[in-house]
């Protein structure tokens, strides 16, 4: 996490040990939280130390969004009028990933809004039977050196028997909060020598939590004012040190 320049976050640290030992007993994760909980670095920072690690394989992230795509482009389809098979994207990472003599450990991520138009295709990858079955009738079995995880916001649109085949992590907004962010817009200042002020530091640290912290602003404007889409705190308190910034 300090390579990263991360603050230790000691609520949101845990999450990184609990998705590392859901990895230990599960091949298909889903972490869950809102946006700016943290779930992506989550993923970065664990497979960082596990890489890491002397002795161990390389552990590599292969990312996509399941929803910026058709369910056909994402698993392929089979074109009645040719009889020809289109290749998906899913299907063709799943295929690279699983091959034997792929030495590197992969997770393969879904980044995006789980439903049942795609996740009901991963029923069979989440079982015990480890197999993604594509249309054409082919049946690409999935190794040891591999992962299936998920990250979404909510599980409403999610079958139970979806559910019950994975491990599930839940993040909470408040397991990172704003303060980190806060603390490396902070340090980032001070090693770029930006915080010509002597008692910068101080004055914003008191400004948050007199103007902040205390009175929950943040949950306030949440519950007081209707937006036409939701802004997670993280991005309010960043719009609030870019603020910051241009005043300084």
């Amino acid at each position: 996490m300090a390579n990263l320049n991360l603050q230790p976050g000691k609520d949101w640290k845990k999450k990184i040990i609990q998705l590392y030992e859901t990895s230990l007993v599960r091949h298909g994760i889903m972490v869950v939280g809102a946006a700016g909980s943290g779930k992506s670095t989550i993923f970065k920072v664990l497979l960082a130390c596990l890489s890491g690690i002397e002795g161990n394989p390389k552990y590599k992230l292969h990312g996509l969004n399941p929803k910026a795509v058709t369910n056909a482009q994402l698993f392929g389809e089979l074109l009645k009028a040719t009889n020809e098979w289109v290749k998906g994207i899913l299907a063709e990472i799943w295929k690279k990933v699983n091959n034997k003599n792929m030495k590197d450990t992969t997770w393969i991520c879904c980044d995006g809004p789980v439903d049942a138009i795609w996740i009901e295709s991963m029923n069979t990858v989440l079982d015990d039977n480890r197999m993604l079955t594509l249309a054409n009738a082919e049946r690409i079995p999935m190794s040891d050196t591999t992962k299936m995880t998920f990250e979404c916001e909510n599980l409403n649109n999610a079958s139970p028997a979806t559910v019950s085949r994975a491990g599930i992590i839940y993040v909470s907004p408040e397991d990172l909060g704003t303060d980190p962010l806060l603390q490396t817009w902070l340090v980032d200042r001070e090693k770029a020598k930006q915080n010509h002020l002597s008692d910068e530091k101080a004055w914003v640290l008191e400004f948050n939590k007199k103007y902040i912290e205390k009175p929950r602003t943040w949950r306030e404007l949440e519950a007081k004012y209707t937006y036409m889409m939701g802004t997670p705190e993280v991005v309010r308190m960043t719009m609030l040190l870019n603020l910051f910034t241009a005043v300084l």
